[in-house]
């Protein structure tokens, strides 16, 4: 079972009366490291190994532990009616028995398991869409080297998102096809401007994400090129926009003079400018803020708390830049998704973090992105929404995603404004607001 799945487990376990704290976790040393920390790491977990699953359980008394345990092995055999109807299979050949004619392998292992994986597809001749984090930096330029000379894609790793021809995977978001393609070492931020594009009533050819380290002076920009040149040779791709977080300086020049070679009109966002401006150029369209609040003066500090990074880095290069006393979390950063799903999924992580800043008479205004799309949770503005409470403190959001998402944008802002929280219809708005309220 993947990491998600053992987690959902585990929260069922730890709601269980008399329970005071539950984990199922493979035997990796760093699983066993997080279990020792947290006192939850008896003598016979210790020897277990990464084949083994361990199910660790504190209770009041022994009874309790003991239906707890039983309770777990029973909520690991349940499985969702979809599922049970799904062809399930253990390994890379069983699969291509069952798919002959894939040519794309989605990876989502935890990252000590994932370069090799990664190495049998392409080996197959597959391209490749690695989910997977935590995978060492040497092992994802090897891996992007042998993808470049067999001629395929290697997505990743950590890659959250891509739209292929139409199809999402990952955190890919519901948009209508278009004309322009996106190459993005970052997942929240293709998912930002693929879904502003969409609200400009345009729409996307492909969006190929690459990993957040690509444009590392490490990896060199390998696969943002072979991306450029995929797309500078499609037909249905009129304009290209490039995303990524402020790159090594060597590469960015490096990816920027390949832009001059080519034919096509290539729109670079390193963070030198907002999401929201590369999507209006795409577009040639202005995103209106029509109902924008005339708020008055919250002057204080800006703590903004974030699912994606690349959002996390845009509100906070924006609010910084205006002078305002700032502090940004991105809580989809490795340390916080070790051992538990990424925010996106489940997003009760931030309510933890925001009960501290509501708390914090220092505080006067809380950024927070809620980010829709397939694989996130299905109501995440309703998470967000029982966190807060009443307080003096504004709220600010942003919502990335469409109509079209199975949570559906215009349902989830609904939510949110309900609540009391302003609702922008960008990041970029959303930052900007914050710094002239709080500045």
């Amino acid at each position: 079972m993947d990491s998600v799945a053992l987690m959902r487990v585990a929260r069922r376990v730890g709601a269980l009366s008399g329970v005071e704290a539950a984990a199922l976790m493979i035997g990796t040393p760093a699983n066993k490291a997080m279990l020792r920390d947290s006192g939850l790491l008896e003598s016979e977990a210790a020897a277990a190994t990464a084949n083994d699953l361990i199910l660790a359980v504190r209770a009041s008394e022994e009874r309790v532990a003991l239906n707890a345990l039983e309770s777990a092995q029973q909520f690991l055999s349940d499985k969702p009616v979809d599922e049970q109807r799904l062809p399930h299979v253990r390994t890379l050949a069983g699969a291509l028995d069952l798919l002959p004619g894939a040519n794309l392998a989605l990876i989502s292992v935890p990252g000590e398991f994932a370069a090799q994986e990664a190495r049998k597809a392409l080996e197959r001749g597959l391209h490749v869409f690695l989910f997977s984090d935590n995978v060492a930096i040497d092992e994802e330029v090897k891996l992007k080297r042998l993808a470049n000379d067999k001629g395929l894609f290697l997505m990743g790793p950590d890659c959250g998102t891509a739209l292929i021809a139409g199809t999402p995977l990952g955190f890919a978001n519901a948009v209508p096809r278009g004309d322009i393609g996106i190459v993005s070492a970052s997942g929240t931020g293709l998912q930002e401007v693929a879904t502003l594009i969409a609200r400009l009533g345009g729409g996307i050819s492909h969006g190929i994400g690459v990993g957040g380290r690509d444009l590392d002076a490490r990896v060199g920009g390998l696969a943002m090129l072979v991306a450029l040149e995929a797309l500078e040779s499609d037909a249905g791709t009129a304009k290209i926009v490039l995303i990524s977080k402020p790159p090594a300086p060597e590469i960015a020049e490096r990816v920027l003079e390949r832009v001059r070679q080519l034919r096509k009109p290539v729109i670079p966002c390193f963070l030198d400018s907002t999401l929201r401006e590369a999507a209006e150029r795409a577009m040639n369209r202005k995103i209106e803020w029509t109902n924008r609040p005339s708020a008055p003066k919250h002057r204080g500090k800006v703590i903004g708390l974030y699912c994606g990074g690349t959002l996390c880095s845009e509100a906070e290069r924006i609010v910084r830049s205006r002078g305002v006393e700032s502090s940004f979390t991105d809580l989809g950063e490795d340390r916080y998704t070790r051992a538990r799903p990424h925010p996106m999924i489940e997003p009760e992580l931030r309510n933890e973090h925001l009960k501290a800043a509501l708390s914090d008479p220092a505080v006067s205004v809380i950024l927070v992105d809620v980010v829709l799309g397939y694989g996130a949770h299905e109501d995440p503005a309703g998470v967000l929404v029982q966190g807060l409470k009443r307080s003096d403190k504004m709220i600010i959001a942003s919502v990335t995603g469409t109509d079209a998402d199975p949570q559906n944008r215009s349902r989830q802002v609904a939510i949110l404004e309900n609540a009391g929280v302003i609702v922008a219809p960008s990041n970029a708005h959303a930052a900007e607001l914050a710094a002239e309220v709080a500045g």
